[in-house]
């Protein structure tokens, strides 16, 4: 099916939860490109920074409020006109009680985005919609490469199981899970009734510098506050050199995933295709000794950590138990990735311009 052209003049593109800290980033690459972008956000309040962060681009940004995204036919008037849509809406917090708060907005809000799509988004050409590294990967007592080919149904089995098992980063993986599930099942069940395609996105860990609306570290979303606490402030988080050199997974830049967003939609190899973006492993200690190396110094409130350098991924002795093959990103969308260098300079810039 056929792809968005870039040059982008005249494309508009539907943005779904814009202001969050993936999605605002999409919406820049995409304005930046040329594109029109239609941002939706829960209420009046959300969508100012919005408004402010791309007054510059004048009516070809735009807000429109989706209070519910759970709700029937809540993307019914919001997909109309467009010649795209990135669903980027759903909620990641590691402190839900009960697991349906996250799998509900996650399968309903996606699986509703869809419907919309099929009944009122007759200029749609493709759908990208942000999964996670979340829905592929599995625990395994052994180091493991996980491709496009794998799911991960070990969370479900926890979710059905319960007790003990069904950690708070299980209930975030089951709905990454099952929201991604409910997209393909939906592909299947329409595919000869509908006039665009699917593109799923799988990142893991997503770091960076943040351009949505926060105020203060605490309102980062969870993995860059994650960032921040063990990379600027381990002390007082109270980790360990042996914590910061041992722990870590695979990542990517959030200005690299804005980019496998716009490419995704403009590649016509892409359609319908599940695709793991991530820039290789890391652990904490690595991202530490890059901010030791940035000269001159960020002048931020607390000085740098030390840790102990070296010991992260060069250490011959570290395992890396989670392993992406990214063959798809590059060959498909022809991506390239930020270094842990690059990511660290500017997330620290970002925090001594805010004066952290």
């Amino acid at each position: 099916m056929p792809a968005l052209q870039s040059p982008a003049a005249g494309q508009k593109v539907l943005v779904s939860g814009a202001n969050g800290y993936i999605a605002i980033w999409v919406v820049r690459n995409l304005l930046e490109r040329g594109y029109s972008v239609r941002s939706t956000v829960r209420s009046e309040d959300k969508g100012e920074h919005l408004k402010k962060t791309f007054s510059q681009y004048g009516d070809k940004h735009e807000v429109v409020i989706v209070p519910d995204i759970t709700k029937k036919g809540a993307f019914d008037e919001a997909v109309k006109g467009v010649d795209a849509i990135e669903h980027t809406a759903s909620p990641f917090h590691l402190n839900a009680d009960d697991p349906y708060e996250l799998i509900t907005p996650a399968v309903n809000g996606t699986v509703g985005m869809l419907q919309s799509a099929l009944e009122h988004g007759t200029s749609v050409k493709r759908v990208v919609v942000t999964s996670s590294g979340a829905a592929v990967l599995h625990d395994n007592p052994k180091p493991q490469e996980f491709d496009e080919s794998n799911w991960n149904d070990q969370c479900l089995e926890f979710l059905a199981q319960g007790g003990p098992v069904l950690t708070n980063m299980v209930k975030y993986r089951a709905s990454k899970t099952l929201a991604e599930k409910g997209v393909w099942k939906f592909w299947e069940d329409n595919k000869s009734k509908i006039s665009w395609d699917i593109v799923v996105l799988n990142p893991p860990y997503v770091f960076g510098p943040t351009i949505h609306a926060v105020t203060t570290p605490s309102s980062l979303n969870t993995s860059a506050l994650s960032w921040y606490n063990f990379v600027a402030h381990p002390t007082a988080s109270g980790a360990t050199n042996e914590f910061l050199a041992t722990t870590g997974s695979a990542w990517i830049d959030v200005r690299d995933l804005a980019e496998a967003h716009s490419l995704a939609l403009e590649k016509e190899a892409a359609g319908s295709k599940r695709i793991i973006v991530s820039a290789g492993v890391w652990k904490w200690q690595d991202f530490i000794d890059a901010a030791n190396a940035i000269s001159p110094p960020p002048k931020l409130s607390s000085p740098l950590p030390l840790g102990n350098p070296g010991a992260g991924t060069p250490n011959p002795a570290t395992i890396h138990m989670i392993r992406y093959k990214t063959d798809r990103a590059t060959e498909v969308l022809g991506l390239k990735y930020r270094t842990i260098a690059e990511t660290t300079k500017d997330t620290l810039a970002d925090y001594e311009a805010r004066g952290w």
